[in-house]
């Protein structure tokens, strides 16, 4: 199964439904269909459904997202870095849309 490592801050959100997306750069490429995030702390798997896969350069991601008023040029630039250092607005990034898990 395709797998994704999820820093520990967006556990909650995406075991809410409230994180849909995630947006990956230099990553290998994620397919439709079933997905596994993991974290290290705290430790925990959950498996979300793929539904969509676009590529796009980052400077268009927010706004494909609907979340352009959230989400300036300067605070997704910021907010990529702390992952990945070198990228830049013009990178050609996955935007990944996923289902979340389903509930106990």
């Amino acid at each position: 199964m395709q797998t994704l490592d999820l820093v520990p801050r967006l556990v909650p959100e995406v075991l809410s439904g409230e994180k849909r997306s995630t947006i990956r750069w230099r990553e290998p490429q994620i397919l439709l269909g079933p997905l596994r995030f993991t974290s290290a702390e705290p430790p925990i798997e959950m498996v979300v459904e793929v539904w969509r896969v676009t590529e796009m350069p980052l400077r268009d991601a927010a706004a494909f997202l609907g979340r352009q008023a959230d989400w300036p040029d300067e605070v997704m630039l910021a907010a990529m870095r702390e992952h990945y250092p070198a990228i830049t607005l013009d990178a050609v990034v996955q935007v990944i849309e996923f289902h979340p898990p389903p509930r106990p």
